[in-house]
């Protein structure tokens, strides 16, 4: 079978999963621009075998520049600060929204075939779990319209240009590469660094929140596909297993297990906005993507215990400015308590 070579571009190619699929694009044998502004990456996650450009997506003039001759578009970036963006609305919606607008502006100018749009389960906010693609979304925080209003312009784009997308749903995907030392996101590797210091795990409040994990390699297996599997064109698919849904209590008491620094985690208040229960169906990926958890939750915490063990621990990085600063925001931000 004669293999069909594409040019691609990924955004957010030195964050956490833009780095991984940009290399493991480019192993399979595609020409990978991928571009990052560096804001949530680390320069040392960027492939060496892709075409790399810091700029950021809402530099729509030289956005358009770089997606000359782009046969797929796969959009990874994202400051993906749900939490955060009830207290810094501004930053995070320009870094989703506008520079999603910016990134389907051009590829659609530029003609290309299909867009990969990668969302995020807050899209369904506080409806039943598990959340399936069916319902409606319904965002309660910035960050998740933000995400919504994106996807809805990608189709608006797309449908009136006839060009083909995707949206995938990730879960919250860990592992290696992940960025640690973000005080606002990535519960999994927050908890992990401040373990490895000798500190106290922190919950926002009673840590009995459901969530699901997903290992980033299990992601890869489906956005992979989305490239050009042709029964994919106007699907929205979630990403991520539903076997094990885990409360964040649990997921401190596992991170204990795995550095062996077993402290009384300590409570904060419940942040605002917070879905109490966020778990996805799988039954979609399953069916159109040969969907399978190959590992496991542990597991998964394991290779990123390891990954930031062999990196080092760091301080924790406020590099985003709070916009409104009140009483209702979170002292372990307000006070960079974390």
């Amino acid at each position: 079978m004669k293999f069909n070579k594409k040019k691609i571009l990924v955004t957010g190619a030195a964050g956490f999963l833009g780095s991984h699929l940009s290399e493991k694009l480019a192993n399979l044998g595609h020409d990978v621009i991928g571009i990052d502004n560096m804001i949530g990456g680390y320069e040392d996650n960027v492939p060496k075998n892709i075409k790399f450009h810091k700029i950021d997506c809402c530099d729509f003039e030289k956005i358009k520049e770089i997606m000359k001759d782009v046969n797929i578009v796969y959009h990874c970036a994202a400051t993906a600060h749900e939490g955060l963006s009830v207290f810094s609305p501004f930053e995070i919606t320009k870094n989703n929204y506008l520079a999603s607008v910016s990134i389907f502006t051009a590829a659609v100018n530029e003609k290309v075939e299909r867009i990969i749009f990668c969302s995020s389960m807050a899209r369904y906010g506080e409806q039943k779990a598990p959340f399936k693609e069916t319902m409606e979304p319904q965002p309660v925080d910035p960050y998740a319209i933000s995400k919504v209003a994106s996807e809805e312009v990608l189709k608006n784009l797309c449908d009136l240009n006839n060009i083909e997308w995707v949206i995938a749903v990730p879960h919250n995907i860990i592992g290696p590469k992940q960025k640690y030392d973000d005080p606002f996101r990535n519960v999994v590797s927050i908890m992990i660094n401040r373990m490895m210091q000798g500190k106290a795990p922190i919950i926002y409040g009673d840590g009995k929140q459901t969530r699901c994990f997903s290992y980033i390699d299990d992601c890869l297996s489906c956005l992979i596909p989305m490239l050009d599997q042709k029964n994919l064109n106007k699907q929205t698919i979630n990403i991520g297993p539903d076997e094990e849904f885990v409360t964040i209590n649990k997921i401190a008491e596992i991170c204990s297990n795995i550095t062996g620094v077993n402290l009384e985690p300590i409570h904060k208040k419940d942040r605002p906005k917070e879905v109490k229960h966020a778990t996805c169906s799988a039954d979609k990926a399953r069916s159109l993507l040969n969907y399978k958890t190959t590992v496991s939750l542990k597991q998964g915490i394991e290779k990123t215990f390891e990954y930031i063990k062999k990196r080092g621990t760091r301080p924790f990085d406020y590099n985003i400015n709070i916009e409104i600063n009140n009483e209702l925001t979170p002292s372990t931000w307000k006070n960079k308590e974390i």
